[in-house]
C-alpha cells in the first residue's frame, strides 16, 4: 500500500535542531541549565494530587463533554479570575486533552481544508500552522488578522503570546471581535498564559467589554499546565461560541476525544483554588526579575515580555542562532526566535520554567 505520508504535510519540529546546542551546554562543568521550552518545574499542588487520587478508581468510559464538577469549576473561575460571566457550564464549555491537542486538531474537526484560509500570530507557536496543515487549509502568519483582505475561517490570537510575551489590550481585542463577526471568521484567542501578566494585565476575548456580552464567533482557550504545573496531567478546556462548542463535542465523540475522569477531577480541584496559582505566579515573579536583569546586564535587550513565561531577548552582536550558541556556551540553552517565525531571526526566547537554582546558576553565568 502507499500513501502520503501526513508528517510530509507538516512544519520540520523545531526542536530536533538545539540538539548540537544542548550537547554544547551540557558540556559546562556545572551542567546544563535548560531554559529552552516552558515545561513547568515545580511541583504539582498537593490538593490536585489528593484529588487524583480520590478518583483514581474510574473504571467506566468517560463522558466527551466531561464531569458536571470540572465544567461549573471552569465557569466558576473564568468568572472569579477573568470578569467572564454567562458562559453555560452545559454548553459553552468542554475538557479539552491539553490544549495542544486542540489546536493541533480544531480546523480538522471543524471541517476546514483545502481551499481555506487560516491565519496566525506572525510570531507563533508551531502548531497553529501544523494544525492547518494537517486540514490542508492554507496558514498566512500575519501581525494584525483584521488587515486581511480575503475569506477567513479561522483566526488566531495568542495573548499573552508564546514567544514574545505581548499582551493584546482590550481595544484590538474589541476591534478583532468586530472584524471576525463582519466577515463570519471564528476568533480563537489562546488564553494559556493570562494568569501570568507581568507589565500589564491581559484581557480573555470573552470578557465583556471585549464581546459585548455575546460569545459568536469566539472561542477562549484555556490550559492548566502553566497556571497549575498540570503539563504532565493534559488538561485544559475551550469555551465560547455554543455553536461551535456542540459542533466540537460532537465530532469529538466519534473520535473518542475524552479526558480522563481522575485528570477531571484534578482540573476541577485546581481550578477551584487560586492559593497555589498565586504561590506559582510569585515564584515566576521573582525568577523574571533576576534573569532579566542578569541578561540586560550582560548587554542583552527585553522586549515586549509584559506577560507569560518566557523573556524575549535580542544581542547586537548576534543573530538568532548566533545567540543560542552564545549563550550555550555558558551552558545557558533557550530557543532560537526564528523557530517562531521569520520576524524572530534576531531573538530568543528565554523560558522561566528552571528551579530556583537553576535560575540563579544561569545568572551566575551571565555575570561572569
Amino acid at each position: 500500500m502507499t500513501f502520503a505520508p501526513t508528517s510530509s504535510r507538516l512544519p520540520d519540529f523545531p526542536w530536533d535542531k538545539l540538539a548540537p546546542y544542548k550537547q554544547k551546554a551540557a558540556a559546562h562543568p556545572d551542567g546544563i541549565v535548560d531554559l529552552s521550552i516552558g515545561s513547568p518545574v515545580d511541583p504539582v499542588p498537593d490538593l490536585v494530587k489528593q484529588a487524583l487520587a480520590a478518583a483514581a478508581d474510574a473504571p467506566a468510559y468517560p463522558t466527551t463533554l466531561g464531569t458536571t464538577s470540572a465544567r461549573q469549576a471552569a465557569v466558576d473561575w473564568m468568572a472569579r479570575r477573568l470578569g467572564v460571566s454567562g458562559v453555560d457550564p452545559q454548553t459553552g464549555v468542554l475538557p479539552v486533552i491539553g490544549t495542544k491537542e486542540l489546536i493541533m486538531l480544531l480546523p480538522m474537526l471543524l471541517g476546514v481544508g483545502a481551499g481555506d484560509t487560516v491565519l496566525i500570530p506572525d510570531l507563533a507557536y508551531p502548531t497553529y500552522e501544523a494544525g492547518a496543515a494537517l486540514a490542508r487549509a492554507t496558514s498566512v502568519p500575519i501581525a494584525d488578522p483584521t488587515t486581511y483582505d480575503g475569506p477567513v475561517r479561522v483566526a488566531y490570537l495568542n495573548s499573552p503570546r508564546n514567544p514574545s510575551g505581548a499582551i493584546t489590550t482590550a481595544a484590538d481585542l474589541r476591534t478583532a471581535v468586530e472584524w471576525a463577526r463582519a466577515n463570519d471568521v471564528l476568533l480563537v484567542n489562546d488564553e494559556c498564559y493570562i494568569e501570568l501578566g507581568w507589565d500589564s494585565q491581559p484581557v480573555s476575548v470573552l470578557h465583556p467589554d471585549v464581546c459585548g456580552g455575546s460569545y459568536d464567533n469566539l472561542l477562549a482557550v484555556h490550559s492548566l499546565s502553566k497556571r497549575s504545573n498540570l503539563a504532565g496531567y493534559r488538561a485544559g478546556f475551550v469555551a465560547g461560541d455554543e455553536a461551535v462548542v456542540a459542533e466540537l463535542l460532537a465530532v469529538r465523540k466519534h473520535a473518542g476525544l475524552m479526558v480522563p475522569s481522575p485528570i477531571q477531577a484534578a482540573m476541577a480541584a485546581a481550578l477551584s483554588d487560586d492559593v497555589h496559582v498565586d504561590e506559582q505566579r510569585a515564584r515566576y515573579e521573582r525568577r523574571r526579575a533576576v534573569l532579566r536583569q542578569a541578561l540586560t546586564d550582560a548587554g542583552w535587550t527585553i522586549t515586549l515580555s509584559q506577560g507569560g513565561l518566557y523573556l524575549w531577548a535580542e544581542h547586537p552582536a548576534y543573530d538568532s542562532y548566533e545567540s543560542v550558541a552564545a549563550l550555550a556556551d555558558r551552558g545557558i540553552l533557550v530557543a532560537p526566535g526564528v523557530f517562531y517565525g521569520t520576524a524572530g531571526h534576531r531573538h530568543v526566547r528565554v523560558a522561566l520554567t528552571g528551579t530556583d537554582e537553576r535560575i540563579d546558576a544561569a545568572v551566575k553565568r551571565l555575570q561572569e
